[in-house]
C-alpha cells in the first residue's frame, strides 16, 4: 500500500515527515510513503510579517487544499502551526513526538540576552515572544525577521542581528544545537500552544488512514497540548496572538496548564495556571482562558485590538 503524505518543503517540515513516514512504516511492514512536497504562502511570501497576511495558518492552508483535493492522504505539521479549528472534512489523526519545547537564543558569540548592548537588535516577530522578553529584558529592541531556521541564524551571523529566538525542537531536528546560546526557562518564557509537537492531519471521511495513523498517536502528549490549544481557542484562537501556554503532566499524574498573555511592549504580563485530570484537558484549558479573561486578560487583548 502506498499513501502520500503532504509536506512543506522546508529542511525542517522534510525531517519530520520522514521521521513520521519512517514511524508509520515501521508500524505497518507493506506500507510505503511518498513525501509530496508543496510550497505555502508562508514559504514563499517571506519580505512581510506574518500576521499582515493571515498569521502561522499560511503554513497550513496548501496543506490542507492537497488533503481535501486529494493530492495527499494526510499533512505532517508543525503543531504550533495549526490553527485551532480543522475546516470541514478535515481531523487531526494523530499527535506526537513532543521534544523540549522551550524556546532558544542564537546569537553571534553565543552571548546571553542579560549581556547584550542595550538597544541591540533581536529578529523575532513573534508577539508571544516579544511580550515574554521585553517584560524581562527592556533595554531589547526588536525586528521582524522571515526565513528558515537556517537563515534566521545566517542573519545573526552576519550582524544583521544581535540575536534572534528560535524553537529548541526544530533545532534538534536539524541537529544544529551547537548554536545555542541561552535555553530560556519557563519562568521568562513560555512557549507557542503545541510548540514542539506534531500534528498528524487527514480526512475524517478517510477511515483507513486514521486507523493507520492511530498506531503512532501519543495520548500523553496530546492530553498536555490539547489543553494548551482549548485554552489558546478561548483566547481567540489565533496563532498571532501573544498567549503563552505549557501543559506538563505532574508527577502525581495531574495535568498542570500555565499560561501567559502579554502587550508586545512588555507593560502588561498576565501569567496564571490551573489543573486537574489530564482526561478533562481541553476543559482545563477553557478554564483557565476564562479566568485569565476575567483577570485582566480581555483589557490586554482590548488594547492589542486597538494598536492593530
Amino acid at each position: 500500500m502506498i499513501l502520500k503524505l503532504g509536506t512543506r518543503s522546508s529542511n525542517l517540515a522534510l525531517t519530520q515527515s520522514r521521521s513520521v513516514a519512517r514511524m508509520l512504516e515501521k508500524a505497518h511492514p507493506g506500507l510505503s510513503i511518498e513525501l509530496v512536497e508543496i510550497k505555502t504562502t508562508g514559504d514563499m511570501v517571506t519580505d512581510k510579517p506574518l500576521k499582515s497576511f493571515g498569521g502561522a495558518g499560511v503554513f497550513v492552508k496548501e496543506l490542507e487544499s492537497a488533503l481535501q483535493d486529494g493530492r495527499a492522504d494526510f499533512a505532517v505539521h508543525s503543531l504550533k502551526d495549526m490553527p485551532t479549528r480543522q475546516p470541514s472534512g478535515l481531523v487531526l489523526g494523530a499527535i506526537l513526538g513532543r521534544e523540549d519545547p522551550r524556546d532558544v537564543v542564537i546569537t553571534k558569540k553565543k552571548v546571553p540576552l542579560e549581556k547584550l548592548p542595550s538597544k541591540s537588535v533581536i529578529g523575532s516577530g513573534s508577539m508571544r515572544r516579544r511580550a515574554q522578553l521585553a517584560r524581562h529584558f527592556p533595554g531589547l529592541v526588536f525586528a521582524e525577521i522571515r526565513g528558515n531556521v537556517e537563515t534566521r541564524i545566517k542573519k545573526v551571523e552576519s550582524g544583521e542581528y544581535a540575536g534572534t529566538i528560535l524553537a529548541r525542537a526544530g533545532l534538534k531536528r536539524l541537529k544544529l544545537l551547537e548554536h545555542v546560546a541561552q535555553v530560556l526557562p519557563f519562568s521568562i518564557m513560555l512557549p507557542a500552544a503545541g510548540q514542539g509537537a506534531l500534528g498528524v492531519e487527514c480526512r475524517s471521511s478517510d477511515r483507513r488512514v486514521q486507523k493507520i495513523l492511530e498506531s503512532i498517536h501519543q495520548e500523553k502528549v496530546a492530553e498536555c497540548v490539547n489543553a494548551e490549544r482549548s485554552l489558546l481557542e478561548t483566547l481567540g484562537g489565533g496563532c498571532h496572538l501573544p498567549v503563552g501556554a505549557l501543559g506538563t503532566l505532574t508527577a502525581s499524574g495531574e495535568l498542570k496548564l500555565i499560561a501567559a498573555l502579554g502587550l508586545p511592549d512588555g507593560t502588561k504580563l498576565l501569567r496564571m495556571q490551573d489543573q486537574g485530570p489530564p482526561a478533562e484537558a481541553r476543559a482545563i484549558g477553557r478554564r483557565l482562558g476564562k479566568r485569565m479573561l476575567a483577570g485582566g486578560g480581555a483589557e490586554i487583548l482590548k488594547l492589542l485590538e486597538s494598536q492593530g
